[in-house]
């Protein structure tokens, strides 16, 4: 009786330190690619005892995901989009969480002379100008949101011209794509350093600063009262989480292998 005993108290035991809860975060690549969440998470999972598992997709296809019900809490990159879906009723508790920047990354010999321009649209103009291969990731992301929203600055429609090439990949796969290509693209910095740790990808940083360039990530919870199956409380853990003094210093922490810093926590600022 004794032993029957003792074997129920260990499988307690374990069972209370296991992962009973899990929640599912749709994503962007870029906070995968850059190894933010491998940092993050186990954190917030030993603390809370709730697993998450990523969903890493373009900001578009997280939306979709989202407003499925096939999520529970989204961190992506589109801040216009966000409100928006959460005043119709999508979404709820959206807070910002963290910034970066999107930079414009081009071969070394630079071949449409964007090196030294601080404006986004003027290096834009110059790619079109030169015909220049720029590679697009083409996936309705945050990243392929920001782009366009670059190119309608000059009123016009990249997609008709040859040197103009949608992949649909995510941020890393498109950067190697253009470094195959020997291609201009808008990366988002995180990945950039992320990859570019391990890589000789042969590009650099070539146009950086413009405003326009500011990237902002945000996290939101979909809305329980349009998917009743949302697990909404551990869901707000994990925003508690990320929007608390802790969750906001280990973004800051969060380096490269090289020590930069890929995203500067601004939770409530």
């Amino acid at each position: 009786m004794k032993r029957v005993l003792f074997t129920i108290l260990i499988m307690l035991f374990f069972a209370g330190t296991s992962y009973a809860d899990r929640i599912r975060c749709a994503s962007t690549t870029s906070t995968q690619n850059s190894g933010l969440f491998e940092y993050l998470l186990p954190f917030f999972e030993k603390e809370a005892g709730v697993k998450v598992d990523v969903v890493a997709v373009g900001t578009g296809a997280a939306f979709k995901i989202g407003m499925r019900g096939d999520a529970d809490v989204l961190l992506v990159h589109a801040k216009t989009e966000e409100l928006r879906l959460v005043n119709e009723g999508y979404f709820v508790d959206r807070h910002d969480v963290m910034y970066n920047d999107f930079v414009i990354l081009g071969p070394v010999d630079d071949p449409a002379g964007l090196r030294g321009i601080r404006s986004a649209p003027i290096a834009f103009s110059l790619i079109n100008k030169r015909g220049t291969v720029f590679v697009s990731r083409g996936d309705n992301s945050g990243t392929h949101k920001k782009e366009m929203s670059i190119w309608k600055t000059l009123d016009m429609d990249p997609r008709w011209n040859k040197w103009y090439l949608e992949v649909g990949q995510g941020m890393a796969k498109a950067i190697r794509i253009a470094s195959e290509k020997r291609a201009y693209i808008l990366a988002d910095r995180g990945t950039w350093l992320a990859i570019n740790d391990s890589d000789d990808l042969g590009m650099e940083v070539l146009v950086e600063g413009d405003r326009i360039l500011f990237n902002q990530y945000g996290v939101m919870i979909v809305n329980p009262e349009r998917h009743g199956h949302v697990k909404y409380d551990d869901a707000r853990k994990f925003v508690d989480f990320l929007i608390s003094e802790k969750g906001q210093g280990l973004v800051a922490s969060f380096r490269n292998k090289q020590g930069k810093q890929l995203f500067y926590p601004n939770a409530g600022k």
